[in-house]
């Protein structure tokens, strides 16, 4: 049996961690029984503390190890938690060279949502892809400029270091890694007996759009105010720059450098962001939608909404609408 430790780390999510544990604990055993076979457990799963002593999980949980991050001498596979609080990583420091000292010895490493922050303390992701919460990609990015981060995977795969976005894709990361030891068979039986989609692998659908707006340029402040007040009109920045008492070069100048987006890139996203709101609480046809936000042209608006979602529209309210009884 493959050697699972589970590092939980002050703050954890504790999903991240019991959840985890008991994904691999399951492989072998809950396919096979629910099939009327012995069961074959595959992994063999521990949790460790860096100190040994339990940890305050998120909601004010206890996270009991069964031994600390010293006493383990050798390992397959190291997954660090995800954490509620970007101050843990102060707390942690400790683990760093353990960290790097198991994946001198060959470990795999996996990190899950912020998990990812401090797997990128250890340097090992410098120079390679990683993935976490898309809400904590400037975060990351501000302190990790080395780490080619990319806010749109669910799953970074770099050999034996792997990371993920989001606290429930401790899930994902877990199957995508009984995959890698055992293959696909056992992680798609894995994935059938706990009814997991397993075809799940972006991060795109579940992006909400957040304008940057702590720039200090109150002049762009007031051109988003309005672009987003008026996202369903006619878009023409020459009169929005004349207005403004500057050129259309240096609105889109200012613009840039303060928002990261162009102005007709700005508009399309926040197009896009209003077209979810009325796919996901309304019946209106993809035309009509269109209509609404400001497009014409629905073919144009489809490519737009694929290019950002990842998804069709028509895709995306089967993915996020539930009728008034609960159910798709």
């Amino acid at each position: 049996m493959q050697r699972v430790t589970i590092l939980a780390l002050d703050h954890a999510i504790t999903s991240s961690v019991m959840g985890t544990m008991d994904i691999f604990g399951q492989v072998g055993v809950t396919y096979n029984f629910s099939m009327g076979a012995a069961p074959e457990p595959l992994f063999d799963v521990e949790i460790v503390t860096l100190n040994g002593e339990p940890v305050s999980g998120f909601n004010k949980t206890q996270i009991v190890p069964h031994r600390s991050a010293a006493e383990i001498q050798g390992t397959d596979l190291i997954v660090i938690s995800s954490f509620i609080e970007i101050e843990t990583l102060s707390t942690c420091k400790a683990g760093i060279p353990w960290l790097r000292r198991h994946f001198e010895k060959g470990a795999t490493i996996a990190a899950i949502c912020a998990g990812s922050f401090f797997l990128a303390e250890t340097g090992l992701l410098d120079g390679k892809r990683a993935a976490t919460h898309w809400g904590l990609a400037d975060e990351f990015r501000r302190r990790y400029p080395r780490v080619r981060l990319d806010p749109n995977l669910l799953i970074a795969d770099e050999g034996r270091l792997l990371s993920s976005g989001a606290c429930t894709s401790y899930i994902d990361l877990a199957v995508y890694l009984i995959e890698k030891f055992h293959g696909r068979t056992v992680a798609l039986q894995s994935s059938k007996a706990m009814l997991h989609d397993f075809s799940r692998t972006s991060q795109t659908p579940y992006i909400v759009y957040q304008p940057r707006k702590d720039h200090g340029d109150t002049k762009i402040l007031g051109i988003q105010d309005q672009m987003e007040r008026s996202y369903d009109q006619e878009f023409d920045a020459d009169r929005i720059a004349r207005s403004n008492g500057m050129s259309r070069r240096t609105l889109e100048r200012r613009f840039k450098a303060a928002t990261g987006d162009t102005p007709l890139a700005y508009l399309q996203r926040t197009r896009v962001e209003a077209a979810k709101q009325l796919l996901e609480t309304g019946l209106q046809n993809c035309d009509e939608v269109a209509f609404r936000v400001g497009y014409e042209d629905s073919g144009f608006f489809r490519k737009l909404f694929i290019k950002h979602t990842g998804l069709r529209p028509s895709d995306y309210r089967l993915k996020f609408r539930r009728s008034a009884c609960g159910c798709l």
